[in-house]
């Protein structure tokens, strides 16, 4: 979606991945298939490029290192460092002031006992590195055996973190350009199923205070970081209206694909304009939209029928061009858009209803 949105825009773009076909490298110039290690493919690559960015947090930090002595990185490394680890992500939250979860850190069968002392239960238990949607997380509740927990875990190295009870699930993208200036999207209300996004509602259902805050604390975590490009936050709203920091990602976000069709510019061309020192666009939304993630499930009993999404012409489709549909595996969305959110929620739920009788 970035390469259509610099397409778009006249520029030629070149993808690294480690595995041929991806989906960028159907529309790019250049796909170059080599390892994050490979020293030569990196140095190769950067070598024919202007500036460089990236869409996902499981890249070696020596990887941007490499491309980043001869060609400029936007979110610089420092940046990925912080935000691919949970340890460094909630030490830079807590050392800056940002609302977040009480957590500890553990990395030994003791060290967990002590942190459920401090924390008590219910609590999870995250990697400290990787894992989203759920993966590599345990939650721990009432009396347990630590012993046995740790076992499960199966990581040399952990984030405890304080249950929280939540009314609901944010998630706001804000970019930042080479200049310092800012611009940040309207929050989005995020409804998860089985820890996957399912549907996010903007604008987001809850008092304007609460999605000012969200956007505001945003675009300061972006601040502190000096990202250039974007940077996504997600939130917990408690049951008592308070905003709490869960993860940062500084890229595009599933949460904000809704900006590709209900906001003056989308997340992809907005990410274009940062890392390459564009002045940025407006992010106003145009009216109000839900967007729902199309997973791998559909595709079980063979490719799903999209008349029976196309057949509301205010539904926009966009897949992924992913090689295989596994359950779970985000292969696309729909997004819809109406006058109302409540229009648009009733116009997705009868997509899929329709979608689930092909």
């Amino acid at each position: 979606m970035l390469a259509i949105a610099a397409r778009s825009m006249g520029y030629r773009v070149h993808t690294y991945e480690p595995e041929k076909g991806c989906p960028a490298g159907q529309i790019c110039d250049v796909e170059v298939n080599a390892p994050y290690t490979d020293e030569g493919a990196l140095k190769s690559f950067a070598a024919g490029v202007d500036v460089i960015s990236y869409e996902f947090e499981n890249i070696p930090r020596s990887a941007l290192e490499t491309v980043a002595a001869i060609c400029p990185v936007h979110p610089r490394g420092e940046v990925l460092h912080i935000c691919q680890n949970r340890e460094r992500e909630k030490s830079f939250l807590q050392a800056k002031g940002f609302p977040c979860a009480p957590f500890r850190v553990v990395d030994s069968e003791a060290a967990l006992r002590l942190a459920l002392s401090e924390l008590s239960t219910p609590a999870v238990l995250k990697t400290a590195d990787f894992g989203y949607d759920g993966k590599g997380q345990i939650k721990i509740s009432g009396d347990i055996d630590a012993g046995e927990v740790w076992k499960q875990f199966g990581a040399p190295r952990g984030v405890l973190e304080k249950w929280i009870p939540f009314q609901a699930e944010l998630s706001v993208v804000c970019a930042r350009g080479r200049d310092g200036t800012t611009a940040t999207f309207p929050a989005s209300e995020n409804i998860h199923s089985n820890h996957i996004l399912d549907l996010s509602i903007i604008p987001a259902r809850f008092d304007p205070s609460i999605l000012k805050a969200a956007e505001n604390l945003a675009a300061g975590i972006m601040r502190e970081l000096g990202v250039v490009g974007l940077l996504a936050v997600e939130f917990f709203l408690t049951t008592d209206g308070t905003l709490l920091v869960n993860e940062l990602a500084p890229r595009p976000h599933n949460s904000a694909h809704f900006t590709l069709d209900a906001c003056m510019t989308s997340q992809f061309e907005q990410q274009l304009r940062a890392v390459c020192g564009l002045p940025l666009g407006s992010p106003e939304l145009m009216k109000p939209v839900v967007m729902w993630n199309l997973l791998g499930d559909l595709w079980e009993n063979g490719a799903p029928n999209w008349n029976a999404v196309l057949s509301d012409p205010r539904a926009k489709l966009h897949l992924y061009g992913k090689s295989e549909a596994r359950l779970g595996r985000k292969m696309g969305h729909v997004c819809l858009m109406a006058e109302t959110v409540e229009e648009a929620l009733e116009g997705i739920k009868a997509i899929r209803a329709a979608l689930a009788k092909k």
